[in-house]
């Protein structure tokens, strides 16, 4: 209640603006957290809005509203900012192991084949599990059951994100017109 209370008189504050759970206040404390935990300035409003909504979904599962909304959306905004960073580090070490592949792949410093760079394009844009699956099972060779209990999920999920992975990597092969 103290959330929908706060939503209303936010309001009637900045009319025309919604329900919006954070006041220009909140927000701006929140933009800071973002920026000072080192979040791009082009993600910070993704961040505002991604505490926007927790503290929506907060609300819509019934449970009661953080007594200090401000802190409570300080830290969560403290908490992207750290997932965001983990995020970065996860994409930047499986770029230089996927460079290293390809070295392993080329030693003798030749071109990349257009097919290379259109998987490797095709990589970059799917989802970190499905990416992980594909680079385990066709890069370093792993069996399905290893890569399962590497992972600690079951092999059916291996497979399904196989299969998912391997059919947006086709389609987009054959969007882009390299097979």
């Amino acid at each position: 209640m103290l959330l929908r209370g706060r939503a209303r008189r936010g309001r009637e504050a900045h009319a025309g603006t919604g329900d919006d759970p954070l006041d220009a206040a909140q927000e701006r404390r929140v933009r800071a957290v973002l920026a000072l935990g080192g979040v791009p300035q082009a993600d910070l409003l993704d961040g505002v809005q991604q505490v926007r909504l927790r503290l929506l979904e907060r609300a819509a599962s019934g449970r009661e509203a953080p007594r200090d909304v401000s802190a409570w959306a300080a830290v969560v905004a403290s908490n992207l900012a750290m997932d965001w960073h983990r995020a970065k580090r996860r994409q930047e070490r499986l770029g230089e192991r996927l460079a290293a592949l390809r070295q392993l792949e080329h030693p003798s410093g030749e071109d990349t084949s257009v097919l290379s760079v259109a998987v490797a394009q095709g990589l970059d844009e799917l989802p970190d599990a499905q990416r992980q699956v594909v680079v385990l099972r066709f890069y370093a060779d792993l069996p399905v059951r290893s890569i399962a209990e590497q992972l600690g999920v079951p092999e059916g999920t291996v497979k399904s994100r196989l299969h998912t992975a391997v059919r947006a990597l086709r389609a987009r092969l054959h969007e882009d017109e390299v097979v």
